[in-house]
């Protein structure tokens, strides 16, 4: 094994955390390696424009193109990235190589007030820019007003302070592993949002 072991991450609050949380478990396994986090720009972090709406890309490849591109060519040994968030296949030449214990893997809301989910006002404006969480919202609320949200935890959590949505769906993992757990208004029970798969996992 080589003595410095690079660590490939985008640059989110939330991926820098994740990969913190995996080179300090390396670092306690391997007490005589080094490690260091190299930060990749990726064409997600980018465009923020682009969604299922408008595009025939699939928006996983927008996060991992580039970190897979650096793993193939030796630039980083490895790369943590939410599971969720991956490609179903991955290129030729790379693996999954390990999960980590997961996360809490339920969908939940924040909202203005901390008012829940069925009992936000009628035609309330809810953010995501998943498609699922889309889909689960007018099953379970026909009237409410679905309205694009891209960015990472904290720019989500600011557009609705800033009053442009009454609620926003998130992933539960996500704000607990940046310890924003405390925003949470509801963690969304399997009946009511069935989560992504892999949600939560590493």
């Amino acid at each position: 094994m080589k003595n410095k072991i690079v660590i490939g991450s985008r640059g989110s609050i939330l991926a820098l955390a994740q990969s913190e949380m995996i080179m300090k478990k390396l670092q306690s396994n391997f007490p005589d390696k080094e490690f260091e986090i190299k930060i990749i720009v990726t064409s997600g972090d980018k465009d923020l424009v682009s969604n299922w709406n408008n595009s025939d890309k699939s928006l996983k490849s927008f996060f991992t193109k580039e970190i897979e591109q650096e793993l193939l060519d030796g630039v980083i040994d490895l790369a943590v990235h939410s599971m969720k968030d991956m490609p179903i296949v991955s290129p030729e030449g790379l693996i999954c190589g390990a999960t980590p214990d997961r996360e809490d893997n339920r969908d939940v809301i924040v909202s203005k007030n901390n008012i829940k989910l069925l009992d936000l006002p009628q035609e309330a404006i809810v953010g995501t820019s998943s498609l699922r969480r889309t889909m689960g919202l007018k099953t379970l609320r026909p009237d409410l007003q679905i309205k694009q949200l891209r960015g990472n935890i904290h720019t989500r959590l600011r557009k609705l302070d800033e009053g442009g949505y009454d609620a926003i769906l998130l992933a539960a993992a996500g704000l607990k592993r940046v310890g924003l757990g405390d925003r949470i208004t509801e963690e969304l029970s399997y009946d009511l949002m069935m989560p992504a798969p892999a949600q939560g996992a590493l």
